[in-house]
């Protein structure tokens, strides 16, 4: 393992005690001096009898940075002992390039990987992908876009509180989540805003092109194909209003699709909220398969062996 570290792609690093290949392209880059066509892969310390599932991660920064990868370390620190290799992925900023380049970047960065599958000792055929709000946003997109040829297919993906329908998330926001959204951005219309991240990322207002914002939506590609959905979302989220997943998971439930959601009271817009248990009193979790719905209150709870055994399944 530390030949192949050493040899192939990149410079060779341990993080967190984890082996990692830092600073790899992807794409070209796009404009130069970006970051958001940079990967780096955090391989499991110890060899496996096979090639290696892949956890795709790409961090959340509401679109205003291309440092999505930066965050994967403490994912691969979790999921490199059991045996995944962790993908850290960075994709363009709002001001690097609007929609669709993100998604653009997300599907170039799973070809990639499946590209170089041999070279890295990776198991094409068991891609998953991860993300917290717009990197939740970024991962439901890949899965529920991803096609087979070129393939940027994934078989399951898992969205912290992601956005989704832009255009409802004022009318969702909690009690004051629109005056501390607004302080925190400096904005006076909250996610309506002509200066707000949903409405950089398009390039414009949101507001006055409704139509094209749908395209951002990922509730809008839902279908009974689409491959296992995870969803985690806190109601007392004042960045990314609880009701973005809620629309997210009915529309896959609609659609015949299999999603877990998963409602936490108390937890704000962090994963360790979400995550912890002393929010875990009284939480939802919505599960539906083939437009059958099962609803539990108080378990399972959220929790990254939960995660784990869903991506477990989706890969088995």
């Amino acid at each position: 393992m530390d030949d192949l570290i050493g040899s192939i792609g990149g410079p060779g690093d341990t993080l967190l005690g984890v082996p990692v290949i830092t600073e790899l392209s992807y794409a070209p880059a796009d404009p130069p001096g970006g970051r958001g066509h940079l990967l780096d892969l955090h391989l499991p310390a110890t060899t496996s009898d096979g090639p290696l599932p892949v956890l795709i991660w790409s961090g959340g920064s509401g679109w205003m940075a291309d440092n999505g990868k930066d965050s994967a370390d403490l994912i691969a620190e979790i999921f490199n002992p059991m045996g995944y290799a962790v993908a850290g992925v960075s994709i363009r900023a709002s001001s690097q390039a609007v929609f669709p380049a993100q998604l653009h970047d997300i599907q170039a960065a799973i070809r990639w990987l499946r590209e170089h599958a041999d070279d890295y000792g990776l198991d094409p055929a068991r891609f998953v992908i991860m993300g917290d709000s717009s990197g939740g946003w970024t991962a439901a997109m890949a899965a529920l876009t991803g096609v087979d040829d070129p393939p940027s297919a994934v078989r399951a993906a898992v969205a912290f509180y992601p956005p989704t329908n832009f255009l409802q998330m004022d009318e969702q926001m909690p009690p004051g989540g629109r005056e501390f959204f607004n302080s925190m951005f400096g904005l006076t219309a909250c996610h309506d805003d002509p200066a707000s991240p949903e409405s950089a990322l398009l390039g414009f207002p949101i507001q006055t092109r409704p139509e094209e914002v749908r395209a951002t939506d990922p509730a809008s590609y839902a279908s009974a194909a689409a491959p296992p959905i995870m969803i985690l979302h806190g109601q007392d989220d004042r960045f990314v209003p609880h009701g973005q997943s809620v629309l997210l998971y009915n529309a896959l439930r609609a659609a015949g699709a299999t999603a877990t959601f998963y409602s936490v009271p108390g937890a704000g817009h962090d994963r360790r909220e979400v995550l912890d248990p002393a929010n875990h009193i009284g939480h939802t979790v919505y599960r539906t398969a083939g437009g059958t719905e099962r609803i539990t209150v108080g378990a399972p709870a959220p929790s990254w062996e939960a995660v784990a055994d869903f991506l477990r399944a989706a890969l088995h």
